[in-house]
């Protein structure tokens, strides 16, 4: 479309572009609708925008119901900004736009009409701008797709109103009547958004791909309950992960002494995959500057009083009487000390300074430095900062406070406080639910079912869900067809949730939930989306591919009703998910690699000898064929790729390998399936591993 109204519905030319200033009125474009650019006009029939009613909360103070024929008062007037036909990353069309009065944009990327199929994926995330990645928006074109991002932020609102104004814009453009259909998907905050999308909706989106999913408790329990194993088990880590990794002894809690092997029982029972204490440091959090990701500053606005009752208030670890109580006093730090030294920029802003003394304590992360005047007793201000106890330098970040700065000189008096931070690692042993269902908190309840501890007022997990989510959501009340896909080494959401919104669903359709709703669980995957690189790759898979298969099995599911696979098989034990051996059993659509060094799954050997090893890889009864298979003997990252065959479901596989250095290694086989055999594809190339361990004397 441009200025002089040409045929929208011509994507001829993508090399085309067509630079479109803003229109200061652009009508409601829900049905009956009229979207005015310069001196063309798209007209879509049906109703008038006067008869159309508002959308609104089905109960008062309930989250907003939004169907295809309501107007959200806040976005109802969509504006498009630009149109641009582009050839990269495919030839495709990209309309650019916002809602009027607001700093909400969206963009749409339409595929030529002889590659769309009447279909478009919707990618949400709290943290996401306007803009949607290269890779999906060459997968949706792919797909028959087009695709649509909004810098929405929380909730599913703008989502909502940019998915229904595209359906205004793809009809036109493609030229067609037929109904549309649209699927939204979101991983970790962006499941909240999806389920309370497909919660919350009708008629906007057809179906959903919620995956990495927490419950409305995660916030902030999945991250304390390992801060607070950080305290217990740091030093004990590396040996829990040497007796999980491959050819370990499987005995993680071996070695530990009483406080440990609870402190590690109780991490397990909270869901928190005992295979993933593989990369231990991860699961503490020893990358984080408080461990907590930030969530610390946030409770300190939402229950201000929490960290006094901790130290001073019976019932909490802070005065609790016990070896696990005596650990957690012991991490408090509480120095008053001086500034020796202050170290300026050429503009003579204080960049760190060395004080006269430091805490004799290992972990000092999540410190308050608070700067005092005079004789120490009148408070001038807090200091963001980091310490290194070796050196007793404090090195200062950006953003600090003038005032506070330019009262930094030698002989200031600072105090070092880590009291919120420490409390804040025990803070899920105070918000157990008060709904029934979330099993991880039953170790914190008594023989009577209620809490062992005090319980905050505040339950703040569900207001984080809620806020994040854009109202009341898990319920289970689905209004499309669902494919949640959870990994099994997620430590960051847990696999349960998967299992327990699983449940919601069950509870609330009944006996159309078989009909709706599939759960996959994928070995081998965490929750960091994307591409895994370094040495990462030789014990995570990248997901992406599974969740491109779902979304196509979710389309095919709503408009065809081509069924997916089954809801993979697990069990559920002391909250940990585990899955059968074989694909055939486990069913989903990952497929299953069986490896093995001289016939077991640890070796030791000579240097120089060789090492033979046997694969066999399965692939689920129509889920595809194996098309990749790829070895990294040493264990690093490095993948080389091998033949193997044709494409085929089930592949088995002889090769040797002598190791000429002596250590400790973990060797790796990477087998990836596709759906239709395509080695060539890109696209929806769904990964697993096989790995063993040999040790080279």
């Amino acid at each position: 479309m441009n200025t002089q109204g040409a045929n929208v519905g011509d994507a001829s030319e993508p090399g085309r572009h067509n630079a479109l200033t803003r229109r200061s009125f652009v009508r409601n474009t829900a049905v009956g609708a009229v979207v005015v650019l310069g001196t063309s006009a798209i007209s879509i029939p049906g109703a008038s925008a006067a008869t159309r009613p508002q959308c609104a909360a089905l109960v008062s103070g309930g989250p907003m119901w939004v169907t295809a024929d309501c107007d959200d008062p806040t976005y109802s007037q969509p504006v498009i900004d630009s149109e641009t036909d582009l050839t990269t990353p495919v030839p495709h069309r990209k309309v650019s736009g916002h809602f009027d009065g607001t700093d909400k944009k969206f963009n749409l990327y339409l595929p030529p009409k002889g590659q769309w199929r009447g279909r478009f994926f919707h990618k949400v995330y709290p943290l996401t701008d306007e803009n949607a990645a290269d890779q999906d928006i060459a997968f949706g074109a792919d797909s028959g797709a087009y695709v649509v991002q909004a810098n929405g932020g929380t909730g599913y609102r703008v989502d909502a109103a940019a998915a229904k104004f595209s359906r205004t814009y793809a009809a036109k453009y493609y030229g067609t009547s037929r109904k549309i259909y649209g699927y939204v998907w979101g991983g970790s905050g962006g499941s909240f958004q999806t389920i309370g999308a497909i919660e919350n909706t009708q008629g906007v989106w057809d179906g959903a791909v919620p995956f990495i999913p927490g419950t409305p408790y995660s916030i902030p329990s999945s991250f304390t309950v390992r801060a607070l194993a950080r305290l217990v088990l740091r030093d004990k880590a590396p040996r829990i992960a040497d007796a999980v990794r491959p050819g370990g002894s499987g005995r993680p809690f071996a070695s530990l002494n009483s406080v440990e092997r609870a402190m590690l029982r109780e991490t397990t029972a909270f869901g928190v995959p005992l295979r993933a204490w593989e990369d231990y440091e991860y699961v503490l959090g020893v990358s984080s500057p408080d461990g907590l990701l930030g969530f610390a500053a946030v409770l300190r606005t939402m229950d201000p009083a929490y960290a006094d009752d901790f130290w001073s208030n019976p019932g909490y670890l802070g005065t609790e009487k016990s070896a696990l109580g005596d650990v957690v006093r012991g991490a408090r730090i509480d120095l008053l000390t001086t500034v020796q030294k202050v170290e300026r920029d050429a503009q003579n802003t204080p960049t760190s300074m060395v004080l006269a003394s430091a805490p004799t304590q290992q972990d000092t992360t999540g410190l308050d430095f608070t700067v005092y005047a005079g004789d120490g007793t009148a408070v001038i201000g807090t200091l963001t900062a980091s310490l290194d106890p070796a050196t007793r330098v404090v090195t200062l970040a950006s953003g600090n406070d003038a005032k506070v700065l330019d009262a930094l000189d030698t002989g200031v008096r600072l105090r070092l406080d880590n009291r919120w931070t420490i409390a804040f690692r025990a803070y899920h042993r105070y918000q157990v639910p008060t709904r029934p269902g979330f099993y991880p908190w039953d170790q914190y309840r008594g023989p009577d079912g209620k809490p062992l501890y005090p319980q905050r007022a505040l339950q703040v997990g569900p207001l984080i869900s809620k806020s994040t989510s854009g109202g009341g959501t898990h319920t289970g009340k689905i209004t499309g067809k669902v494919i949640v896909v959870g990994n099994l080494a997620d430590v960051d959401a847990c696999p349960w949730p998967g299992d327990w919104y699983r449940a919601r669903v069950k509870e609330a359709l009944g006996a159309q939930y078989g009909d709706d709703f599939r759960l996959w669980y994928s070995d081998n995957a965490d929750h960091l989306e994307g591409p895994v690189t370094g040495a990462r790759a030789a014990q995570i898979i990248e997901f992406t591919g599974i969740l491109q298969q779902a979304l196509r099995d979710l389309s095919a599911w709503v408009e065809k009703g081509v069924e997916p696979a089954r809801t993979t098989a697990y069990d559920v034990a002391d909250s940990q998910i585990t899955v059968p051996e074989h694909a055939t059993a486990r069913r989903g659509i990952q497929p299953v690699v069986h490896l093995t060094a001289d016939g077991t799954d640890r070796i030791e050997v000579t240097a120089g000898t060789p090492v033979t090893f046997r694969a066999r890889i399965e692939v689920p009864p129509g889920a595809g064929r194996v098309v990749h298979t790829e070895w990294d003997f040493a264990g690093t990252g490095g993948f080389t790729v091998k033949p193997f065959g044709p494409p085929r479901q089930t592949v088995e596989i002889r090769q040797t390998f002598t190791y000429t250095e002596p250590g400790t290694y973990f060797p790796v086989l990477k087998a990836t399936a596709q759906r239709e055999g395509d080695t060539a594809t890109p696209f929806a190339q769904v990964a697993n591993l096989g790995r063993v361990r040999v040790v080279v004397r």
